[in-house]
C-alpha cells in the first residue's frame, strides 16, 4: 500500500524534479506534488511525495529528513489525512 509523505522547508526555488529525483534515491515513487500558490504561481514552500510502501517510506523519512535542498533543511514526515474545510465566502 502507498504512503503519502509530507516534505516541508522548500525552497521558493526548488522544483517539482528535484523533490523527485531525490525520493526515487531512497526507493518507488508513486507521484509527486509541488504545491503551488494559485495566485503567483509560486511554490508554497512543501510538497507531497507517495512511495510505494511502509518500507519504502520509513526509508526515505530517514534518508531526506535534514537533508539539504537547494540551501534548506528538508522535514520529511507521514502526510496528515486531508480535511475537508467549510468554503470561505
Amino acid at each position: 500500500m502507498a504512503t503519502n509523505l509530507y516534505v516541508g522547508n522548500l525552497s521558493p526555488n526548488t522544483t517539482e524534479a528535484q523533490v523527485l529525483d531525490l525520493f526515487k534515491q531512497a526507493g518507488n515513487v508513486v507521484s509527486c506534488k509541488l504545491i503551488m500558490d494559485k495566485i503567483t504561481s509560486t511554490s508554497k514552500g512543501f510538497a507531497f511525495v507517495e512511495v510505494g510502501s511502509e518500507a519504502e517510506a520509513a526509508k526515505a523519512m530517514a534518508d531526506c529528513n535534514g537533508k539539504e535542498l537547494d540551501g534548506r533543511a528538508l522535514k520529511v514526515n507521514e502526510a496528515k489525512p486531508r480535511v475537508e474545510r467549510p468554503i470561505k465566502r
